[in-house]
């Protein structure tokens, strides 16, 4: 079995919080993985009944990341290719260009199209247009960490992503970078470090997980500040010098509790606010203990897909 390539090795010895050891014992897995990959016939879903992708759960503090495979959490817009089509997370196509789609190998993917950190609005606007801007969409990058549907474990879906993608030969086509970590302190300081770099958090993902659709325990999160989404309800006033403007947004959790979100919106937004019926996300540091959020911030609103 030959050695990993180089610049799998390279982007695994540059990966934030990665410790020596841990990305020596990344290394020497590589072969075993990519021989388990090619060993083992690995039965791609059918594109006409794929329906879903996977969605993570917040990771919990101090729990043990061993027997997970760690990475970046990508700020960036879902996307997932049944081998044919390319859809958002809500199954709506993605208007790509056709080069870019020609280019995409006959298998499943799941992915973040992508442009760089602190890159998500003008992202957005390229990847949601009705007609795609040839020219825009050079700058997007497809960056796929599973391959959804596989009848293998997670840890042999990675190795097959990566030789998949080498043989494409596309630079905009990347696997994401994996890793292990040794344990929940090696985590806190990858953590802190991909986010004093710009990331967003990191991602977990059982090495040992079969694919399946939906919430999933398989599937973790962790970012220095929680996320979630709610609709909009309602608009309250805005007093002082928010006068004649929205002071807050009022908001429905998934759980059905409702709160008022004030903090994070610009004066442009209070101006025009999201309308009622649209989804927004907003960042909170913990939950009372009735389960609303703590000092919860708006984010943005989460565009129609």
């Amino acid at each position: 079995m030959p050695y990993p390539p180089l610049a799998l090795r390279q982007q695994l010895a540059s990966t934030p919080g990665l410790s020596r050891r841990a990305g020596m014992s990344a290394l020497l897995l590589l072969p075993w993985l990519l021989k388990s990959a090619h060993a083992q016939v690995l039965q791609p879903v059918d594109p006409g009944v794929f329906g879903g992708v996977q969605l993570a759960r917040p990771w919990s503090a101090g729990q043990s990341p061993q027997g997970f495979w760690v990475s970046e959490k990508f700020d960036g817009v879902r996307a997932v290719w049944d081998g044919r089509v390319l859809r958002f997370r809500s199954g709506r196509v993605i208007a790509a260009p056709a080069w870019f789609l020609s280019a995409l190998p006959q298998v499943a993917l799941d992915g973040e199209l992508w442009m760089a950190r602190g890159a998500f609005d003008r992202l957005s606007g390229v990847v949601r247009q009705a007609e795609p801007d040839e020219d825009a969409w050079r700058a997007v990058k497809y960056l796929v960490f599973d391959a959804p549907g596989h009848a293998a474990p997670f840890a042999q879906r990675v190795a097959f992503v990566q030789t998949t993608l080498a043989q494409a030969q596309q630079p905009w086509l990347m696997p994401v970078a994996q890793c292990e970590v040794n344990d929940a302190r090696a985590l806190q300081a990858m953590l802190q470090e991909t986010v004093r770099q710009g990331g967003e958090g990191l991602m977990l993902h059982r090495a040992d997980a079969l694919w399946q659709p939906g919430r999933t325990d398989a599937l973790y999160k962790l970012k220095p500040e929680l996320d979630e989404e709610g609709l909009v309800v309602g608009h309250q006033p805005g007093k002082g010098r928010l006068l004649g403007m929205t002071g807050a947004l009022l908001v429905q959790m998934p759980s059905g509790q409702r709160f008022a979100l004030g903090s994070g919106l610009s004066d442009a937004q209070r101006l025009n606010p999201p309308p009622v019926g649209a989804w927004v996300t907003y960042r909170f540091r913990d939950r009372t203990p009735s389960g609303l959020p703590r000092f919860a911030s708006f984010l943005r609103v989460r565009e129609a897909e």
